[in-house]
Order: C-alpha cells, then sequence, then structure tokens
C-alpha cells in the first residue's frame, strides 16, 4: 500500500471528530467517507471536515469502494454488530475502546476478523502515546526491577443525565466500560497477563450502571494492581509503578501522557517528555496504518488476544459488583 490510507468513519459523535480532527497530523492517510444513521448528520461532519464520501448508513459506508479501512466510532453496545457490518464487506477496521460489550462479543468480531484475514484493531489510543511507549521499553528492561504494585485511576463528576450515555445502561454506562478500561488496558500492558484474583465494589447509581467502582487485582507473581474509576467523583487521575528496584510515575492526566518519570534505585531520575502533537489520536492511526501497510492482521502493541483478554477481566469486574446490561440479559 503505497498510497495515502482511505480512512471511513462509522458515526458522527464526539470521538468521531476526535479521529478526524487528528488526521491533519497524518500526512500518509485521509478520511475519504463516513456513514451516519441520518443525511443531514452524514452531510454536516462531511462539509465539517471536506470529506468527499458521505453516506446515509453505516452499510453504504462498509461497501464503499473507495474505503481502505473503517474506524467504528459508534457506541460501545453498537461495536459487536458494526464491526462485522465492516469485516464482512472486506474492510479493515479500527473499533474504538471498550472493544465490546462484553467478552462473547469480542470474541466473535475477532474470530470474523481472523476467519477472513482482515486487520482489526482495538482503539486504545492511549497505548501508543509517546510517553507510555517510553513505559514499555522502560518495563522490558527491567528498569525497576520486578513490579509488585501499580495504582491508578481515572475519575470526574459528570452531570447528572439519566439518558446521555454515561449513565444509560441501554447505552452500556458506567464508570468501568467508560473509562474504567483505560486503567484495567494499562495494568494489562504493565504486568503482561491478567489477574488471577479479583476483587471489586462498586456503588450502583439510580440509574442501574456503576457510578463508581474500584478494583483489587492479585497475579500468579502476587504483584497487585490498586485501580478505581468514577464518573461521578473527581480523581487525581495519576499513575504510580512499583517495583522491587525504583519506581514510573505518570502524571495527571495519564490519559493523555505527556510526561513520565523513572525513578531507578541508585541512579538519577529519568523524565522522559517526547515531542508529541495535541490529538493523541494521531498515534493509533500512525499505528493502524502501518500494520495496514507491512500486511499484519493486528498490532504487536496490543494484540488481539490481549483485548480479548482485558474484555475478560471487564466481565469478572462485572460479576463481581453485579453489573448486568438490559441486552444481556
Amino acid at each position: 500500500m503505497t498510497e495515502k490510507i482511505r480512512w471511513g468513519i462509522l458515526g458522527t459523535g464526539a470521538i468521531a471528530h476526535k479521529f478526524a480532527e487528528a488526521m491533519e497530523f497524518v500526512p500518509d492517510a485521509e478520511v475519504a467517507a463516513v456513514g451516519s444513521r441520518a443525511r443531514n448528520t452524514a452531510h454536516a461532519f462531511a462539509d465539517e471536515f471536506a470529506i468527499p464520501g458521505r453516506h446515509e448508513s453505516y452499510r453504504a459506508l462498509a461497501e464503499a469502494p473507495d474505503v481502505d479501512a473503517i474506524y467504528v466510532a459508534s457506541p460501545h453496545p453498537m461495536h459487536h454488530d458494526h464491526t462485522l457490518l465492516c469485516l464482512n464487506a472486506d474492510k479493515a477496521v479500527l473499533c474504538e475502546k471498550p472493544f465490546a460489550l462484553n467478552a462473547g462479543e469480542a470474541e466473535s468480531m475477532v474470530h470474523c476478523a481472523r476467519d477472513r484475514g482482515l486487520f482489526l484493531m482495538e482503539a486504545m489510543w492511549t497505548r501508543y502515546l509517546p510517553a507510555i511507549a517510553q513505559v514499555r521499553r522502560w518495563l522490558a528492561k527491567d528498569a525497576i526491577g520486578e513490579v509488585r504494585l501499580m495504582m491508578a485511576d481515572f475519575g470526574f463528576r459528570a452531570g447528572f443525565n439519566p439518558e446521555g450515555r454515561l449513565l444509560n445502561p441501554v447505552l452500556g454506562g458506567g464508570a468501568l466500560l467508560d473509562i474504567g478500561v483505560y486503567i484495567v488496558s494499562l495494568a494489562s500492558m504493565v504486568y503482561g497477563a491478567q489477574p488471577t484474583r479479583i476483587t471489586a465494589l462498586a456503588d450502583i447509581g439510580e440509574t442501574g450502571v456503576d457510578e463508581q467502582t474500584t478494583m483489587a487485582f492479585r497475579y500468579g507473581s502476587g504483584a497487585m494492581a490498586s485501580l478505581s474509576c468514577a464518573i461521578r467523583t473527581d480523581t487525581p487521575r495519576d499513575v504510580r509503578i512499583l517495583g522491587t528496584g525504583g519506581s514510573i510515575h505518570i502524571p495527571a492526566p495519564f490519559y493523555d501522557a505527556c510526561i513520565a518519570t523513572l525513578n531507578a534505585d541508585g541512579e538519577e531520575q529519568v523524565t522522559a517528555e517526547p515531542d508529541r502533537v495535541e490529538n493523541g489520536f494521531k498515534y493509533e492511526i500512525e499505528e493502524a496504518g502501518r500494520c495496514l501497510r507491512e500486511g499484519l492482521l493486528e498490532s504487536p502493541a496490543l494484540p488481539l488476544d490481549e483485548t480479548l483478554a482485558i474484555m475478560r477481566t471487564l466481565d469478572a469486574v462485572r460479576a463481581e459488583i453485579g453489573l448486568e446490561y438490559p441486552m444481556e440479559a
């Protein structure tokens, strides 16, 4: 693939806008088309970003011949159906996080991609930020020895809107799947494994979704992770990774990491503050593009088996806190 990668965007919400804005920083890619459920939103989005292709249904976008890959930006209860729609139209897919509503849906998506020999990747954009990439390199060379404890939180106080995405169970609302997925995925990256024991507590609000959840993970080595997420409570939003030979700190807001600090025993503090653009979605677009150009079917930085494992961990947390969505009953 030597020409620009032609992206289609499925959905026109806030996350789709951020993805389209990031294209300004990716010279070897372009948004060729957008798909929506309504004519007016498709055309308004296309006009805003000067997108030539505008489709009044998701199926029309999936079948568009001038699209190489599709970014699925719909709400996560629809990720399964929309990803399968695109894969069955022979399109590569970058699917927004959380990858699906549950592990069963995620398995179906992965099986379809593998059966059809198509690229599929979870759009966990924070995984590809330069500062997070540096943290991975530090961990890979055991810069802090054996990791024993990770502490992370992500919380903000949203207004009370029972019909909105955050609090509506029909839309898969709640803290865990909206923002808790970030820290669960980060723990997966740090430990390179899923926990062998999971304990969780949650405050289930009046709409029936978790307004805040606290998780304790234990790994086979005895290492632990202490994680919390909230959509009705502000939290510090930083990350600390503690090892037998030092520590790593990702200051707030960790999910938009611009800096990371390494404190290795007996050595001077090292601060990684790599150059980066304002819109961090650029890096996941570049990673997906690199994989497509190299003929890879998944990203080595977040392989599909890890995405599936993370979904199973999220399912286990939901089982602990008793959170089930109406469409799962």
